[in-house]
């Protein structure tokens, strides 16, 4: 899925340049031996709490999404602190700035709208269209950085549309049939906001491969100061900043912010010890958990449009990684022979 953005440069760079991975990777082969499925296993928990944190955003009805991004962001910005003034990266690197400052807008952007979606649509649906991201990098990295957009990229693309257009239901397709849903939903602002939230994601995975040659911290530390600026200016402007209530409220705050900082952790670690496209795959796991919380936290039954949608967009996120993962391969490799035609 719009929440894991400030990491997506990893994916990048963990089929790419070998220089700016943490040397981390060597001292854990022993344990890779013992565990060969320990950074797909990892991939899974970050997927489980990223979810969690879609839970939370749901749930606090009373704060305006807004700030709940704000706190996230609060989230993403304190543990990356230490890391940059340790590893001594210089926090704002000239020739760089500006790409950094768009990268973080359009990141920002993309996360407050994702908000917007959890809260006026279904879970589930919401998280399947955020989620789609990785699926529309493609076409914007063939329009703004000349990459090849293939067959199975094309196949992708159309997928990931068909599965959106049955998730939001639009009327003028499929006239005036009605699907049950939440009274309080304003379902069609939340898939606008929804879609408008993966296209403005994809804008920042296409920016951050650009900067993939910057140490993350670099990358996450500006995201998130910037990030807390704008979203702390927009709550002022639209008189939305308070504080959360004492008690369960504050609590969950904590929560969010902290399941953010777990989930990024866990997708790090996961990168180093795995290739990006199993990765992508196991992070899949976000939309079945988002099924499943949808379930047993607001007793919300998707209708049969979603759960085909849902189908259609797994199909090609796991299109995207099984393409990612014969790229990776060695040339000699025999699992790239069999999966070449998706490495076209």
């Amino acid at each position: 899925m719009p929440e894991h953005l400030e990491l997506q440069h990893l994916v990048d760079l963990s089929v790419g340049s070998d220089e700016t991975l943490p040397n981390l990777l060597e001292n854990k082969r022993p344990l890779i031996k013992r565990c060969p499925y320990i950074g797909l296993l990892l991939a899974t928990l970050s997927s489980l709490f990223f979810s969690l944190c879609s839970v939370i955003v749901k749930s606090l009805v009373n704060i305006d999404p807004i700030q709940l991004a704000m706190f996230r962001f609060i989230g993403v910005l304190l543990p990356t602190v230490p890391i940059v003034i340790y590893t001594e990266q210089p926090i704002f690197p000239q020739g760089k700035r500006l790409l950094l400052i768009l990268r973080s807008i359009v990141g920002t952007i993309g996360l407050m709208l994702s908000f917007y979606a959890f809260r006026n649509m279904p879970l589930a649906d919401a998280s399947v269209i955020v989620f789609s991201v990785p699926v529309f990098v493609a076409l914007f990295a063939r329009v703004f950085l000349k990459e090849p957009c293939g067959i199975w990229n094309t196949i992708s693309i159309i997928l990931t549309l068909v599965g959106v257009i049955l998730i939001t239901h639009p009327p003028f397709i499929f006239g005036d049939e009605k699907v049950e849903s939440n009274e309080n939903y304003d379902s069609l602002r939340g898939a606008i906001a929804a879609f408008v939230s993966t296209i403005f994601g994809a804008n920042a995975y296409v920016l951050l491969r650009v900067l993939k040659g910057l140490h993350f911290s670099v990358i996450m530390t500006n995201f998130g100061a910037i990030a807390i600026l704008q979203t702390l200016f927009v709550s002022v402007v639209f008189g939305t900043l308070c504080m959360p209530n004492c008690g369960t409220e504050r609590l969950l705050v904590v929560c969010l912010a902290l399941f953010s900082y777990l989930g990024q952790i866990l997708l790090t670690m996961s990168l180093q010890m795995e290739q990006a496209g199993p990765v992508a795959i196991a992070r899949s796991a976000d939309i079945v958990f988002a099924f499943l919380w949808q379930v047993m936290f607001f007793d919300e039954i998707p209708s049969k449009y979603s759960v085909c949608g849902a189908v259609l967009v797994l199909l090609s996120v796991l299109l995207v990684g099984l393409r990612k993962w014969a790229l990776a391969l060695p040339a000699e490799s025999q699992l790239r022979k069999m999966l070449g035609v998706l490495a076209q």
